[in-house]
């Protein structure tokens, strides 16, 4: 069967001896070739992935959940590690991403000039993707790889409980989070599913998935943006929504739910405590089989 093995070389929280920082990055192994799903906050993806013996210029493609800085802010690093590797985004993802925070906008996008400074690296996808492919080295496709922009109507109602907004023709708009993809591998147990920060809902990505794709999800890996923007430690909803969000997946048939990021401490807790079998924590150096 297909072999998935996916290791987390950055996340909120430390583990094995390596240090974790505000942001995300998985490296991932499917079919025996290498990619990577974001790039962290800094450069400290990279010297994670050192120091857990895996080589940054083997990855063939990168794949860029969304346009916020926590996520793209490493990719500098990324291009100054590999001189052939395209990163994968979505064709609505620009440097025009902002939060409000105590009534002031502050920007939260992508390293500003990289799109302009690296733009032969960077490969805008619209619609259910997996031909990204084509554009590796020996241009043969990997099926069971596919790039799934989100789908689900009124994504702004997301976006204004975040206090997230794209700044576009001068104007701040609420963002519905048109930038923001899931990358979904296939494997016999079922897709595996990754968004990074799940924006659009986790219910709602999962659903997106089994529309697009017609299989079941058997695992979720990434944050649930349920902290407020105060930060990891406090929730933006209610303890009895998260429990539902919780229930929603497992009644939908994920088997198992890898959370952190944004998801925050205290929802993360609840999770665990209600459905102890199916949700685990995601940590800095963590490696997943499939």
């Amino acid at each position: 069967g297909k072999m998935l093995t996916i290791t987390v070389l950055a996340e909120n929280s430390d583990g094995k001896g390596l240090c974790g920082e505000h942001g995300l990055s998985l490296h991932i192994k499917y079919e025996g070739r290498r990619y990577l799903l974001d790039a962290g906050a800094t450069g400290l993806f990279a010297e994670n992935a050192a120091k857990l013996g895996l080589s940054l210029t083997e990855v063939e493609a990168v794949f860029l959940s969304h346009a916020h800085y926590d996520h793209a802010g490493g990719l500098p690093r990324f291009f100054a590690e590999n001189a052939h590797a395209k990163v994968y985004l979505q064709e609505a993802a620009a440097e025009n991403c902002y939060s409000e925070k105590a009534g002031a906008r502050e920007y939260i996008g992508i390293p500003r000039g990289i799109l302009r400074e690296h733009a032969d690296r960077f490969c805008f996808v619209s619609g259910a993707s997996s031909c990204f492919v084509a554009s590796l080295a020996d241009a043969k496709p990997v099926p069971g790889i596919w790039i799934l922009p989100h789908t689900t109507p009124n994504l702004e109602e997301q976006g204004r409980k975040a206090h997230m907004y794209r700044l576009e023709d001068g104007r701040f708009k609420i963002d519905d989070f048109a930038h923001e993809q899931s990358v979904t591998f296939e494997t016999e147990k079922g897709l595996i599913l990754c968004n990074s920060c799940s924006h659009g809902g986790i219910v709602n990505i999962v659903k997106e998935a089994q529309r697009a794709l017609h299989k079941n999800v058997y695992a979720v890996i990434g944050g649930f943006h349920l902290k407020s923007p105060d930060g990891v430690d406090s929730m933006a909803v209610s303890p009895e929504e998260v429990e539902d969000i919780g229930r929603q997946l497992v009644e939908l048939g994920v088997k198992q739910i890898y959370t952190g990021h944004c998801t925050g401490r205290p929802a993360l807790g609840i999770l665990q405590q209600c459905f102890p079998k199916e949700v685990h924590s995601i940590h800095t150096g963590m490696q997943l089989n499939f």
